[in-house]
């Protein structure tokens, strides 16, 4: 079924991903600040990741609201800042009280998170937040006691607060994907005109089978995927693809449920419905790339797993240092600031906010990560290396030039689609378009067509008998190309042209030539490639005057033609042995194993093969300019991920020490409090940073 089951689908494969990212995080992984891995105690529902993120936003919210009275009535930043806060009864029991239900009502999540890296004896980001929320909590209530003086209840939950505010912003950044995808299902249209013989009727969008064929008007919205079956359409697939320029569908082009005929009706018969979608292909590519893993976020949390030792083993040091100097007071507040600082608010969301950010703007372009790790190499890649046929060129044969021979050019062409008009050969197909494209608006009509196998077809337009066929044909009827002809006709065969040649009483009346069409953005997206300083190569099984020429047209740097489809990924061995980092750009198909060996694997073009295992990225349009928005975005959120690990990293290892007292002897220390408010900052620093990721324009 289509609507209500692809809707049910979605919602159901959202649930169980996030379910399943749950139960890995507790027992493997423990992404740091991600929703699955720390959402899953206690949460009110499971609708996903737009769900989650509507429940960090009320915990942030309620927790922020008892963060304020909790922060101005802190008596150590009270005395830090030199105000004082209004006095009344028990005035000063408000800082303690509002500080701890802060850390019931919003810090139990991140304490089961951490108890289950324990479990797992894999120490990381949770278990350090951990750290510091316990921490932040025994000293407080030590200081509340007057065992000692350092009181955190402001750190307390300001910590919560803002470990809220990060899982908040993360999830909305994750959910704006499948927003997007949300927002397409909810455009499927309610109900379709199946037609039956000459019978049109409508149903109800859910009882659509396969094989079924529904009637589109101009303006209405494609409701199941499939092939156009009758008529000539331009569609709108901005909703998809992110491109708002329409796209002309032909007899037999695919079309996706959700997009939109803008200007005349059509037939489609319907291929594709529920899980086998190209809605539900993304979906699933989006899940799994927000549950995949990069290099970047893999070292942050090596990172945190070391952070977590050296951050136990100074604590211990500190007091025992200032202990044995005579000043154990000094050094337990000492330990407790360092046990603070290790907290790693900032590299918590260093990676995963990047991560989020990017993969929710590139799935809103078309661009469908599939997984973190690919995204992350294209940043690398020095060569691109296209599959030619449906990839920089749409894989159909245009007529690009004719000649004739005592006869009008446009009655001569009108004379060819007349008898080609029966025929579903290819080159028979765009010899017709070609006519209506001249705005020939009425073909003659041809009697007794015949096909004539390995030679090409004949018929009667007229009362006059015509053949059309290619080179076998002239040999079949012993006949040559006249010397009016030779010489176009050898111009097209160096440009590896077919040509089809029109024949009525033994004398060749005329000739066509037609080649598989490149795109246009094919050639502005070479161009792009080369000023980024990026290598162009182009490999296919046509023959070498082909490749050539549209090698040549398109300013492609290698050619690689007659290449067999399994020997595809020889080739892209063959570059990786150059030392050169490869992406493979091909329609999914035939070039799977390229796909694979490659160290970028992109399938490009929407449709059902949007799912193809062996790529990494899938671009949902078939323009390769989305290879250069790819590569641009890659290489910006690289810059973020850096950026913020090294910010998140430097400002620990800066801390520390001084959080430990090691440079008290010059003066310099770090209180509690001033340790604080920085480590906050810091982490305002970087969720900030990661936003500014959406400045890339793609």
């Amino acid at each position: 079924m289509v609507k209500n089951n692809m809707k049910h689908e979605l919602a159901e494969h959202a649930d169980a991903t996030h379910i399943e990212g749950m139960e890995e995080h507790k027992q493997h992984e423990h992404v740091d600040c991600c929703a699955p891995a720390t959402g899953g105690h206690g949460h009110e529902g499971h609708g996903g990741h737009r769900d989650h993120a509507a429940m960090f936003r009320n915990k942030f919210w309620i927790s922020l609201a008892l963060t304020i009275p909790t922060v101005f009535y802190s008596h150590m930043l009270q005395n830090l800042f030199g105000y004082e806060a209004p006095s009344f009864v028990f005035s000063h029991w408000v800082a303690p009280v509002f500080g701890l239900a802060t850390f019931l009502y919003g810090g139990r999540v991140f304490l089961e998170s951490g108890l289950s890296e324990i479990k797992a004896k894999k120490p990381g980001m949770m278990l350090l937040i951990s750290m510091g929320l316990t921490v932040a909590l025994v000293s407080s209530i030590a200081t509340t006691l007057n065992f000692i003086n350092v009181d955190l209840w402001f750190e307390l939950a300001t910590l919560v607060t803002i470990m809220l505010l990060g899982h908040w912003i993360e999830m909305r950044a994750v959910g704006q994907t499948q927003d997007a995808l949300g927002v397409l299902a909810k455009l499927l249209p309610e109900d379709a005109e199946l037609v039956v013989g000459e019978e049109v009727s409508t149903i109800s969008i859910s009882e659509l089978k396969l094989d079924d064929v529904v009637l589109v008007r101009a303006g209405g919205r494609i409701p199941a995927d499939g092939r156009i079956a009758e008529g000539v359409a331009e569609l709108d697939e901005s909703m998809l693809t992110g491109e708002s320029k329409t796209v002309q569908k032909n007899i037999g082009d695919k079309v996706v449920a959700g997009t939109v005929v803008t200007d005349s009706a059509i037939r489609l018969r319907v291929n594709a419905i529920g899980d086998d979608t190209a809605l539900a292909g993304i979906s699933r590519l989006v899940e799994e790339a927000q549950n995949s893993r990069s290099k970047a976020q893999a070292l942050a949390d090596r990172f945190a797993a070391l952070l977590f030792y050296v951050a136990i083993l100074s604590g211990f040091l500190t007091i025992v240092i200032w202990s044995a100097i005579g000043n154990s007071e000094q050094g337990i507040e000492n330990m407790v600031t360092v046990l603070i600082i290790a907290c790693p608010h900032a590299l918590g969301l260093a990676i995963p906010l990047t991560i989020s950010v990017s993969t929710g703007m590139a799935a809103r372009v078309g661009i469908l990560v599939k997984d973190r790790m690919a995204l992350e190499k294209m940043r690398t890649i020095d060569t691109v290396l296209f599959d030619k046929t449906g990839t920089l060129t749409k894989g159909q044969h245009v007529v690009v030039d004719l000649a004739t021979i005592g006869i009008d050019r446009n009655e001569f062409i009108g004379i060819a689609a007349s008898v080609e008009a029966d025929s579903e050969h290819p080159l028979a197909k765009a010899v017709v378009n070609y006519a209506n494209e001249q705005q020939i608006s009425k073909l003659a009509h041809a009697a007794n067509f015949r096909s004539i196998p390995g030679r090409g077809v004949e018929a009667d337009v007229e009362g006059q008998k015509y053949s059309i066929g290619g080179p076998a044909l002239l040999r079949d009827l012993e006949t040559d190309v006249p010397s009016e002809l030779a010489e176009k006709v050898s111009e097209w065969k160096q440009r590896g042209s077919s040509i089809l040649y029109a024949v009525s009483n033994s004398k060749v009346k005329g000739a066509i030539a037609l080649e598989d069409e490149v795109r246009p953005e094919s050639v502005k997206a070479i161009s792009r490639l080369k000023k980024m300083g990026v290598k162009t190569a182009m490999v296919t099984g046509d023959a070498d005057q082909v490749a050539q020429a549209v090698g040549k047209e398109l300013g492609i740097d290698e050619i690689f033609s007659e290449v067999l489809p399994e020997d595809k990924d020889r080739i892209v061995a063959e570059l990786q042995s150059q030392n050169r980092s490869v992406a493979m750009v091909g329609d999914g198909v035939n070039d799977a194993p390229a796909l694979a060996r490659a160290d970028v694997g992109i399938a490009i073009g929407a449709g059902t093969d949007v799912a193809i295992e062996s790529a990494g990225v899938v671009l949902a349009s078939s323009d390769p300019n989305s290879v250069i928005s790819a590569i641009k975005l890659s290489r910006a959120s690289y810059r973020k991920m850096i950026q913020n690990l090294t910010w998140g990293a430097g400002y620990n290892l800066v801390a520390i020490p001084l959080a430990a007292g090691l440079f008290a002897f010059a003066g310099l220390s770090l209180s509690p409090a001033i340790g604080a408010v920085l480590m906050s900052a810091s982490t305002v620093i970087v969720a900030f940073n990661a936003q500014l990721l959406r400045r890339v324009k793609l």
